[in-house]
């Protein structure tokens, strides 16, 4: 499958878009990159069904690169915090290999794209609706940090995204400033991205009617493409984070989101009903 240079056009459009998000939003691009991905594919002759999923696992793929020159950008602030990350990224290797080598490669393609809709608006609601947590309100102990990031290990490798759809609502509801939260958000893609695309790789390596130049259900052109486009933006997102206020950068988040996830919800529904 070589790539016409318009379809390196759109990819690398969509590197700079995604790693812009990653810095900003702590996201990892994630919740960017799939519904496009899905929609370059299928225009490509890929099954739609099986679009959805390379485009959730490429997309998961982009995000190690993404989220390392993103994480370096907030650590030159200060702001990651290097202590939650210690303690929620046990639970996330195991989330995200359990739903990578099983639920990921069980589940058609639709219902990843309802499960994707109805995830991210529910996320993208409550961080609109910017609800205060109790002054007294404290990150959970060890076992709560580990059981955290098992759910969203888990959760995220049914979606393709970094974690900051889940990451950063749970640590600003407990009490975690919002700019330490999207910097400690963009640490946690790295182990995400990783030991989800062991599994992405695993699961799908005997997979029919993969395009070329596919390993697994990652797809290497767009891997490439878009990748060593947003290692070039990611600081720049970083560095407009630290500049924006806190309610604007929470709406911006919810908005972007849920506008994504509206997006693949249709396009979930559409599947089934075809």
């Amino acid at each position: 499958m070589i790539l016409e240079p318009i379809t390196i056009a759109q990819l690398a459009m969509l590197g700079l878009l995604g790693g812009f998000m990653a810095g900003l939003l702590g996201v990892g691009g994630g919740m960017v990159l799939v519904p496009f991905i899905t929609w370059i594919l299928t225009s490509r002759g890929v099954d739609s069904q099986l679009a959805v999923k390379m485009a959730i696992a490429t997309s998961m793929a982009t995000i190690i690169f993404t989220s390392i020159s993103s994480v370096r950008a907030h650590h030159k602030h200060g702001k990651v915090r290097w202590d939650l990350v210690k303690g929620i990224a046990p639970g996330i290797m195991i989330g995200a290999l359990v739903v990578s080598i099983g639920v990921f490669a069980l589940l058609k393609g639709a219902w990843l794209s309802i499960i994707f809709g109805v995830l991210v608006i529910f996320a993208g609601g409550q961080m609109f609706l910017d609800r205060k947590p109790k002054p007294t309100r404290q990150m959970p102990g060890p076992g709560g940090q580990v059981a955290a990031g098992g759910v969203i290990g888990f959760l995220s490798g049914l979606l393709g995204a970094g974690g900051g759809f889940l990451s950063v609502p749970f640590m600003a509801w407990h009490n975690v400033p919002i700019h330490n939260a999207v910097a400690t958000s963009s640490a946690l893609g790295f182990p995400i991205a990783i030991f989800n695309v062991i599994g992405y790789i695993i699961s799908g390596w005997n997979a029919p009617n993969l395009p070329a130049y596919s390993i697994g259900y990652v797809w290497l052109p767009a891997l490439v493409c878009i990748a060593s486009c947003s290692v070039l933006m990611a600081p720049v997102g970083a560095r407009t984070a630290h500049a924006l206020p806190v309610k604007t950068l929470k709406r911006v988040f919810a908005l972007i989101l849920t506008g994504l996830a509206i997006s693949m919800l249709v396009k979930g529904m559409q599947l089934l009903g075809g």
